[in-house]
């Protein structure tokens, strides 16, 4: 029986760490997996954005799953990513369910803009290929109206919608029409930016970046923000969220290749590699990123030192 609660809190989105062949490297992504359940993120989501989903293949995305499911053995929902062409993206959803997944995050389909009935086929030729839950991913060229999604919701396995496009006019549209059916959940680059705009209408899960190598400044700062802790949640934006955030928007591509360079600052496994398109982070943008987390792991130090080599 699959579990039809959506997701809640803060989701764990491991990167694909790649050794000195390009190749993944499993070690690595275990002890990615593991340091996000040992931090007590509420769900992992694998092969996903900053998995670099995209550049993966079929046999590369498979082991992943199969390792993920292995590993977070139950702890907490586990959902894959799909996306691409829609043969692929079936197969994809196929595989994650055939080993084991909650669920799946659709994310981008295509390089051109598609209309709404496209938009609405794609979605539902997905969906209604396992019988896992879905969350749509409103992003790039795959935005939902009201109209299209109400459609789409009367598939039971459509469970949460996240959002990365940032239109509050919309969110608050779709919010209002959807929220006693669907989950919503924050998928902003960097989110905890935005989530102070996202809680009051109704998100409660966001995706965070910055839980790959600091997620015990992400939690204190949730908390703080559910708390009404405004005094915390400006010290943590100033010292931390913002100018991480200034960083990460200097190159394009460096939503993922920065989450890198941050989990190799602190100590985890991972190299300061990523596959082109995307760049590595440059040694004067990795240096301010080092300067950045030495000052806030002292002023915010973890409670347990859960980070090996």
């Amino acid at each position: 029986m699959i579990n039809k609660q959506p997701p809640s809190g803060i989701s764990g989105f491991p990167v694909t760490p790649l050794n000195e062949n390009g190749n993944i490297d499993e070690t690595a992504l275990t002890k990615n997996i593991e340091f996000l359940l040992e931090e007590g993120l509420e769900s992992i989501f694998i092969a996903c954005g900053a998995g670099e989903f995209h550049n993966l293949s079929s046999e590369e995305f498979e082991s992943m799953v199969k390792l993920a499911v292995s590993v977070v053995d139950g702890k907490v929902p586990l959902y894959t990513g799909v996306g691409g062409n829609i043969k692929e993206a079936v197969e994809k959803a196929k595989i994650s369910e055939r080993h084991g997944a909650d669920g799946y995050l659709i994310l981008p389909p295509y390089l051109i803009e598609g209309e709404q009935e496209g938009i609405y086929e794609y979605y539902k030729t997905i969906v209604t290929s396992t019988d896992l839950n879905a969350i749509l991913y409103q992003r790039a060229n795959a935005v939902l109206e009201a109209e299209t999604l109400d459609r789409l919701v009367e598939f039971p396995q459509v469970i949460g919608l996240k959002d990365g496009l940032g239109n509050m006019e919309l969110n608050i549209e779709l919010t209002q029409r959807f929220r006693n059916r669907l989950a919503f959940l924050n998928g902003m680059p960097l989110a905890e930016v935005t989530m102070p705009a996202y809680v009051p209408l109704g998100y409660n899960c966001y995706s965070s970046a910055i839980s790959n190598y600091i997620p015990h400044i992400s939690r204190k700062f949730y908390n703080a923000l559910l708390a009404g802790d405004q005094h915390t949640v400006n010290d943590i934006y100033e010292d931390v969220i913002l100018p991480i955030n200034r960083i990460r928007r200097k190159r394009k591509g460096y939503a993922v290749a920065l989450i890198k360079a941050g989990m190799e600052i602190v100590g985890l496994p991972v190299r300061n590699t990523v596959r082109p398109p995307v760049v590595p982070v440059e040694r004067e943008h990795y240096d301010e990123l080092k300067q950045i987390l030495d000052k806030a792991l002292q002023k915010y130090p973890p409670q347990k030192n859960t980070i090996t080599k």
